[in-house]
């Protein structure tokens, strides 16, 4: 099976869970943890142009919560998305994975997933 890499926090419920999962259907898998190995400005790029900034960044979650308004209010579009997002990796919807095709997805979606891997 080719290799995937999943991108995320090892402590978020569900990078857990999507590893665990793709761990029990033995999927070759490399894991870049963003709080040790940050995020890597080329692939963010591709990121925001595969799924979109607005599916990229996690507004619901608690990094998102915590920023000022002014800071919120600043992300109007991918430049500013990138920019935010390369600061505060926590904002980032987990886990976000490359698989072996090229394809990118953002966030855990089992029946999507096992069609990826066939």
């Amino acid at each position: 099976m080719a290799s995937i890499t999943l991108y995320g926090i090892p402590h978020c419920d569900t990078v857990k869970k999507a590893r665990a999962w793709l761990a029990e259907r033995g999927a070759e898998v490399r894991f870049h943890d963003f709080k040790k190995q940050g995020v890597p400005a080329d692939h963010l790029a591709r990121w925001i142009d595969a799924v979109g900034w607005q599916k990229v960044l996690n507004r619901q979650g608690t990094t998102w919560r915590k920023l000022d308004p002014a800071a919120q209010a600043a992300v109007q579009d991918g430049a500013s998305a990138a920019a935010l997002l390369a600061r505060e990796a926590s904002a980032i919807k987990r886990p976000v994975v490359e698989w072996a095709d090229g394809a990118v997805t953002v966030g855990f979606a089992a029946d999507d997933w096992a069609r990826r891997l066939g």
